[in-house]
């Protein structure tokens, strides 16, 4: 058999197929090979193509161009639709152009991709937050960031989203519980922060009627950081809303001890004081004591205000030089000086406190500033509205400040050494 087999394979006309056959089959591999060489360089060059326009992107970015950086990844996820890191640019310039929508649908794709990295799903979980937050959907974004937490339980940045947006919420009790938490795992002071969580809460309480529980929600505050003024003011407040003046005034008479620079803040509501209290004697002395404590331009100027409402005009104006020889440019003092004189009929001497006034009207008394944004508030704040940080605020350009009184007080007002107890006050 195999002899008759090579007696047919010797024939021409066999020869002549497998030649044929073998030749086929040689220009079909060159074809192929050519092929998969056309393919491979097409790949190439698509790759060089998407990497061109992604790093485009970034170069736009960087000089700010968001609008082109946009169509350069636009290009490059066309050609690679595999990179996740340029739909990740992609979503983020989007949000930070406004375009909230087309943020939140690349984001929830990257998020159901299969055989994701579970690492990059979780920031792209995160980064979805973040856009429903800019969006101002508050409770998407609450919940988006919360299954972040599930997964990541000791993600400080995740905590710190989540505690902003229950500051929008006013929802000062999961603020304060967050808080807590970020306390564990972030180094520093959290103390004040802490402690206007707890004023805060007092403050909602207050707002029922439910003085017990806003009572405990301020000494709370002070056991935890002796230095919050909010919390004392509050709590003077409760007193006297309850006719207790003399706790009242005691609470706030601590502000002079733990931030005498704020001390203005408790004269205003003594003047309040004045109408209601049959004794004023707290008052006086409490006023008195402050100014032999700490004689600044205020003080004078609320012990004036007080020696006025009880008719000693010449004990007032008596104050209102003190302050003026403290501070020239208190113009609040010299509009007072020149109410109390027109009233006394001392029609040329109120003339020339006005004209005092005019001099100083160039000097701002009061403002404000916060030392980590910037940003200037028109009234002292406890947060800044700009940034969110806690007692960053303080004054600027104030002669209140530079006067001999206020250059030995250069820590924060959170910066008190000891605690004050219930009892204490």
């Amino acid at each position: 058999m195999l002899n008759q087999f090579w007696q047919w394979f010797l024939e021409p006309g066999t020869q002549k197929l497998w030649l044929s056959i073998l030749a086929a089959f040689t220009i079909g591999l060159i074809i192929g090979h050519q092929k998969s060489q056309n393919k491979k360089r097409e790949k190439k060059s698509h790759t060089r193509e998407g990497d061109t326009a992604f790093f485009k992107g970034i170069q736009y970015i960087l000089s700010n161009d968001h609008d082109q950086a946009i169509e350069e990844f636009t290009k490059s996820v066309r050609v690679n639709s595999d990179t996740i890191e340029t739909y990740v640019a992609l979503a983020n310039l989007y949000r930070s152009k406004g375009d909230i929508d087309r943020a939140i649908r690349i984001r929830q794709n990257i998020i159901l991709r299969p055989n994701i990295d579970e690492q990059i799903k979780l920031r792209a979980l995160f980064d979805l937050g973040l856009d429903y937050r800019k969006g101002g959907i508050l409770n998407r974004a609450l919940e988006t960031f919360l299954d972040v937490l599930k997964k990541q339980p000791s993600n400080l940045e995740t905590l710190e989203e989540i505690e902003k947006i229950y500051e929008e919420m006013k929802d000062w009790e999961n603020v304060y519980s967050i808080r807590q938490k970020i306390a564990r795992l972030a180094s520093g002071d959290h103390s004040h922060i802490l402690a206007h969580h707890q004023t805060e809460m007092g403050k909602v309480h207050q707002d029922r009627g439910d003085f017990s529980s806003a009572k405990s929600c301020f000494n709370k505050a002070i056991s935890i950081h002796a230095g919050c003024v909010d919390a004392y003011l509050h709590l003077g407040d409760l007193y006297f809303s309850r006719q207790e003046y003399k706790k009242a005034i005691a609470t706030w008479k601590e502000v002079v001890r733990v931030a005498p620079r704020f001390t203005f803040l408790a004269y205003r509501r003594l003047e309040g004081a004045y109408s209601k209290m049959e004794n004023l004697k707290p008052v006086e002395d409490f006023l008195k004591e402050c100014a032999q404590l700490d004689s600044d331009a205020f003080t004078h100027l609320a012990l004036a205000r007080y020696l006025y409402n009880e008719h000693d005009y010449a004990g007032a104006i008596k104050e209102i030089e003190s302050a003026l020889d403290l501070d020239p440019s208190f113009w609040e003092a010299r509009r007072f000086l020149g109410e109390i004189l027109l009233e006394l009929n001392k029609d040329e001497d109120a003339l020339d406190a006005y004209r005092d006034i005019i001099r100083h009207l160039h000097v701002p008394y009061l403002k404000f500033q916060c030392a980590n944004c910037g940003f200037s508030p028109n009234d002292l704040q406890w947060q800044c509205p700009q940034c969110r940080k806690w007692d960053t605020i303080d004054f600027i350009d104030s002669g209140m400040i530079e006067s001999p009184s206020h250059q030995q007080i250069k820590r924060t007002f959170h910066e008190v050494p000891q605690k004050k107890t219930e009892e204490d006050i």
